[in-house]
């Protein structure tokens, strides 16, 4: 016997005659199998080559490979040719090869695979060839969602002469009757945006001038704070004055409503409850600031107010409280800008003035803070979607810029320019849709920038008639 044979591990026969001959084809074909082809019988060898005759071919929907038939890659060709052209194409005759016969010609697909037809469209999870199953519960196989497209232009354009370009004032509010006040001057004017129909509310006097309008919940009153300190109240479906409250030293420059209750800050550092069912000006005082409050906001459930200062500082005040019962001190510059998130409870936003350019978010239930987005410019007004998760913020020095942001992510759905100075005053309509800007350049622009609650594509209640550029008094 050889050395290549005994290399191979191959017992040593030991008698001559048929059997040895046997032996000596056996070896002779293990040696040269490569001249030879497949015997019927199993070769036993040092490598391992994989049986598929026990496959569980069932379990992918194929059929099991003809008896007779040795080829290791049959059952996985199948199936990649099932998970590429469907069902119809498992029966599929492979394409011809070199080392493979003639085999019947193929029948091609009843559809042409290339084409860009609906019905031929498949998720990528078609192309799997473990077939998952586009109804399984809890799993979304839908398309992906083509981002919402905000108009960068505004619809309407308002001249609003004497617009003050005062950073600390709050001088735009939008009431629940889709009414617009607008301070100007000495004077407050009413845009009604079903009919753009402008009414003179009021005249302060040669000697007074507006710094800060708001509108009850209930959208029939308006409060207006004077630069004498007053708070007067009006009826604005009769233009009647129905009181005045007196108690600040200084201008009045910010204001918001809580049902009945009315708070108003001050440049004297003090925010004053008013509740204008009681005979007194104000219920209660509120210190803590060492400057100008120029932010006021209720939560929407009417149990915190929020309060911001040139003093650099935010507070947060419960429905009877006379100290701040949080103080969040992070922001460098003036905290004009103060938004409470109707999506969730506790969720506030915060921006800074031009020396801190930061959006801020808080949690008041947890009493933390959540983040921070550097929008490198001023921040002067903050307002949230009411529709959807998203926020609108108007800046000043140096961009004049209005952002529309996704949270949490707080990534930018559009950026609109069109203001000239400083965008100072913001305010949203009753349908959550869209908001209105006001500047130093003595205009108001409307631009719409959140979807409806039922629909992207529903036009709010201003419509496409209100089209063009007029004069708001």
């Amino acid at each position: 016997m050889d050395r290549s044979a005994a290399r191979l591990n191959v017992p040593t026969p030991v008698a001559s005659g048929p059997s040895a001959e046997a032996t000596l084809r056996h070896v002779d074909r293990l040696i040269n199998s490569n001249h030879y082809t497949s015997p019927s019988r199993t070769i036993y060898s040092d490598r391992f080559i994989p049986s598929r005759s026990a496959s569980k071919f069932a379990l992918f929907d194929i059929a099991s490979p003809p008896e007779g038939r040795d080829d290791s890659s049959s059952a996985y060709t199948t199936l990649l040719r099932t998970a590429l052209f469907g069902p119809d194409a498992a029966g599929l005759a492979p394409p011809l090869t070199p080392q493979k016969t003639a085999s019947p010609p193929m029948t091609l697909p009843s559809r042409n695979i290339f084409r860009y037809k609906s019905e031929t469209r498949q998720s990528m999870h078609s192309l799997s060839p473990f077939m998952c199953d586009d109804s399984v519960p809890g799993v979304n196989h839908g398309p992906v969602k083509a981002p919402r497209k905000v108009p960068r232009s505004p619809f309407k354009v308002l001249d609003a002469p004497a617009l003050q370009d005062d950073f600390y004032l709050n001088l735009v509010d939008w009431s629940s009757h889709n009414v617009l006040a607008v301070g100007l001057g000495n004077c407050v004017y009413l845009w009604n945006a079903c009919s753009s129909k402008v009414t003179k509310l009021c005249d302060l006097g040669i000697d007074d001038l507006v710094c800060s309008v708001g509108w009850a919940q209930r959208g029939t009153h308006l409060a207006v704070g004077t630069s004498n300190g007053k708070v007067q109240i009006w009826d604005a479906s009769r233009c009647k004055k129905i009181r005045s409250m007196e108690g600040h030293r200084l201008r009045v420059g910010a204001l918001a409503w809580s049902s009945s209750l009315l708070s108003s800050g001050s440049r004297d550092k003090n925010i004053y409850q008013r509740d204008i069912r009681a005979q007194e000006d104000f219920v209660s005082k509120l210190s803590g600031h060492k400057s100008e409050v120029c932010g006021l906001k209720w939560s929407y459930d009417n149990r915190e107010l929020a309060s911001g200062g040139n003093d650099n500082r935010l507070f947060v005040w419960n429905q009877h409280s006379t100290q701040p019962v949080l103080k969040y001190c992070e922001h460098t510059a003036a905290v004009k800008a103060i938004a409470w998130s109707p999506h969730l409870h506790g969720l506030l936003a915060s921006g800074g003035g031009t020396a801190d350019r930061c959006i801020r978010f808080w949690n008041t239930t947890t009493n933390s803070h959540l983040s921070c987005m550097d929008t490198g410019s001023q921040v002067c007004n903050l307002v949230w979607s009411k529709n959807v998760n998203e926020l609108v913020s108007t800046h000043g020095y140096s961009q004049n810029q209005i952002i529309v942001w996704r949270y949490p992510t707080m990534s930018k759905l559009a950026t609109l320019t069109g203001h000239t100075y400083r965008v100072l005053y913001l305010a949203i309509s009753p349908d959550g849709q869209t908001i209105v800007t006001g500047a130093g350049d003595e205009t108001l622009r409307f631009w719409n920038v959140f979807p409806s609650p039922k629909s992207q594509n529903t036009d709010n209640e201003i419509g496409a008639s209100s089209l063009g550029r007029t004069i708001i008094r």
